[in-house]
Parts: structure tokens; sequence; C-alpha cells
């Protein structure tokens, strides 16, 4: 995976978060510098492939199998957003 499959990932993030009607940063980062990057944030969004290198990390994790799947990237937002 690379940075243009972050970088879709991100803007199909991006347009999730407008669909669901939920304000969000979202922010790529390489899985060498996902560590860090990942210290304080909400949520973290990857492939299955790199899921294990995150495991322990303190954000929860969520695997999306296909980062043009729109539906799939709502869905695993919807799963870790605060139930009202």
């Amino acid at each position: 995976m690379g940075i243009g499959t972050s970088i879709l990932l991100k803007m199909n993030t991006e347009s999730a978060l407008g669909k669901l009607n939920v304000p969000g940063t979202v922010t790529t980062a390489d899985i060498s510098a996902a560590r860090g990057a990942a210290q304080g944030v909400d949520l973290v969004l990857t492939s299955a492939e790199l899921a294990d290198k995150l495991a322990d990390i303190p954000a929860p994790v969520a695997v999306v199998n296909n980062f043009m799947d729109a539906q799939e990237i709502e869905s695993a937002l919807s799963g870790h957003l605060p139930r009202a």
C-alpha cells in the first residue's frame, strides 16, 4: 500500500464523514509513522495487511478491505461512533 492508496482512503473517509454529518479531521501516515500519528486519535482505518502491525496502539483500529467502497467506509466509521 502506498501513498496513493492512503490518499484515496483519506478522501473517501472525508466524504463518508460528510454523509454521516460527523465533523472530523482525517490524516494519513505510512506504517512506520502510524504508531506516533495514532496517539490521541479516535479511530484508525487501515487495510487487513497492516492491521496486525497496529494491534497495540491505544486507538481502535478498523479494517477497510476496499478503499473505493464508500459503504464499507461508512460502516467502519458508524461502528465506532458514539451512540446518541
